[in-house]
């Protein structure tokens, strides 16, 4: 989960709760975040990568690996690729969520290891997901795609 400061380590957490069209409750930095542009709720309600993704970026940068939670995703998986599910509900646990979109980098990948955030384009770097039904998600919980 990400820290009430920005900037500091992402918080681990064993489960998370979701609400519906909110975000990850507790999460207060993208709780009901808007997007200013048309002023409906964002579609970065939960940030999702592949534990895989990373593994293969670490190994290019020549670097031993990239702990969990440092690429700044609320949820790490394994065994499923996310990117193509883009436009598809899944469902993790007792909630479903809607990966809306393929996730922009930021700058603080760079900080991670120089040429990180270009590695992390061209469906190499997450998604973006809306909550369709609230539930909560635990970890080691499957992702099962829904439609």
């Amino acid at each position: 989960m990400h820290p009430p400061v920005a900037g500091e380590p992402m918080l681990p957490a064993d489960s998370i709760a979701v609400e519906t069209d909110a975000g990850i409750i507790g999460n207060t930095r993208y709780w009901k975040r808007q997007s200013r542009s048309t002023d409906q709720p964002t579609q970065r309600q939960v940030t999702l990568i592949e534990r895989e993704q990373i593994a293969e970026h670490a190994s290019a940068l020549g670097l031993p690996g990239i702990a969990a939670g440092r690429v700044r995703s609320n949820i790490e998986t394994e065994g499923i690729n996310l990117v193509p599910l883009a436009g598809r509900d899944i469902r993790i646990g007792g909630a479903v969520l809607h990966i809306a979109a393929p996730r922009d980098p930021c700058h603080k990948m760079d900080e991670i290891a120089p040429g990180l955030r270009e590695r992390m384009t061209n469906d190499k770097q997450g998604v973006l997901a809306v909550i369709v039904q609230s539930g909560t998600i635990k970890n080691g919980d499957a992702i099962q795609p829904i439609n």
